[in-house]
């Protein structure tokens, strides 16, 4: 995938603004940055891994590296469902290492003005919260900002390892 810049400016040029790759999850819309994302694949065929955790679907081979695969629906608690044809699996860059996401949907990049992104309200919230980085406003839309690493950081264990 092509390198996009981080970092970018408003079409006023008065506030810088962040690229994030926005995807939907039920109702709600997520955001990962443009620049932890690796690549998008469709339907891919997932090995299931004896005694992994409940959200870890399995693993799959990515050209020769087996990559973790993780079901965000069941990391974040949400009711299963029947993917659709837009399901899709997001292969995001952690650290030295790959993972993928399961999502209902990719739905756009979006540019979102640091104007525009807020701190999650501490009232109230779990520890695990800490998954969300901010949460950024388009119009009346909010959309939950997901740090990858602290998301994914739980599946260190099943780093990726090369085929041979």
């Amino acid at each position: 995938m092509g390198q996009v810049a981080e970092s970018s400016s408003d079409p006023a040029g008065s506030s810088p603004s962040e690229q994030y790759l926005t995807f939907r999850l039920g109702e709600e819309e997520y955001g990962v940055p443009i620049l932890a994302v690796h690549e998008i694949k469709g339907e891919s065929a997932i090995t299931a891994i004896p005694n992994a955790p409940a959200y870890l679907s399995g693993v799959m081979n990515l050209r020769g590296t087996v990559v973790p695969v993780v079901d965000l629906r069941v990391k974040f608690g949400l009711p299963q469902v029947e993917h659709s044809r837009f399901t899709v699996i997001v292969l995001v860059v952690v650290g030295a290492k790959i993972v993928g996401m399961v999502v209902d949907a990719v739905t756009d990049v979006r540019n979102f003005p640091a104007t525009e992104i807020q701190a999650v309200p501490e009232i109230g919230v779990p520890p695990e919260a800490g998954l969300v980085s901010g949460l950024a406003r388009a119009g009346e839309k909010l959309f939950v900002l997901l740090d990858v690493a602290k998301l994914l950081d739980s599946d260190a264990q099943f780093a990726p390892t090369r085929v041979t």
